[in-house]
Parts: C-alpha cells; structure tokens; sequence
C-alpha cells in the first residue's frame, strides 16, 4: 500500500491508523504490532517536522509473509549527522531519541538513494520470532 499524505502532524496518526489496520488482519505476534506503531510513528513524525514546509509524506507499507516493509520519504535532505546508529541524548534533551529508538526496534533500517532532493527511510521488521528460512 503506498500513502501520500500532507506533511501535517494528523498524518502520522492517519498513517499509525493505517499500518495497525492492516496489521490485524495479519499473524504479526502483538509485540511487533506495537514495534512497527512506533515505528511508523516516529518516522512519519521526523518527515513531517524536518521536510520541506510544502512536502507530502510518502509512505509505502509492505506486509509479505513474515516481514513488513516500511518506507517514509519526504522532499528534503538527510540532515547532517543523521545516523541510526546515534547515541541517546542527554536525559533532559529535548528531541533526539527517533533515530536511536528507530534502530533499536527495526530489525533494519537505513536510509537509501530516493530521487534528487528527497529522503526515504527504509525499514523492515519481521512479524514473528522466527525468520523466514533463506533459499525459500
């Protein structure tokens, strides 16, 4: 399922609404439910407050056998520094904590070449404890 939606706040609600719809009528272990919520939320949340004022959020959800797929982008730039892999900041910091919670919850994340002038975040997540078997 691919969404556009206006980079307002109320899309990273309607995009979480989205995402737990379809996964109900999936397996996905209840956990992972809750992981891929807040996933979705925090990426939906990072596009609309760092892209371009005017930018839709583009969202591409994936849901195949045992894994989801979830891409955000957004038109603007990586921002400097933009790594998953970033520690915490300190305790009373404001902001800073969506990458870091993003990389801790996803069983990938990254961010990849998308059209000049945009960002996409890649993420995916498996559904249940038990990977898919490779070479299947």
């Amino acid at each position: 399922m691919t969404l556009s939606l206006p980079g307002q706040p109320s899309s990273v609600t309607r995009a979480r609404h989205v995402l737990t719809t379809l996964l109900s009528l999936t397996d996905a272990a209840e956990d992972r439910r809750g992981h891929l919520a807040v996933l979705i939320t925090e990426a939906c949340a990072n596009a609309v407050l760092h892209g371009d004022p005017d930018s839709a959020v583009d969202i591409t959800i994936d849901i195949d056998d045992d894994v989801c797929l979830l891409e955000v982008g957004n038109r603007g730039s990586t921002p400097d520094g933009a790594a998953l892999d970033a520690e915490l900041p300190a305790p009373l910091t404001v902001g800073g904590r969506g990458l870091p919670l993003i990389a801790a919850l996803a069983d990938t994340a990254a961010f990849v070449a998308g059209p000049p002038d945009h960002v996409l975040l890649r993420i995916t997540k498996h559904l249940t404890d038990t990977p898919p078997a490779s070479g299947r």
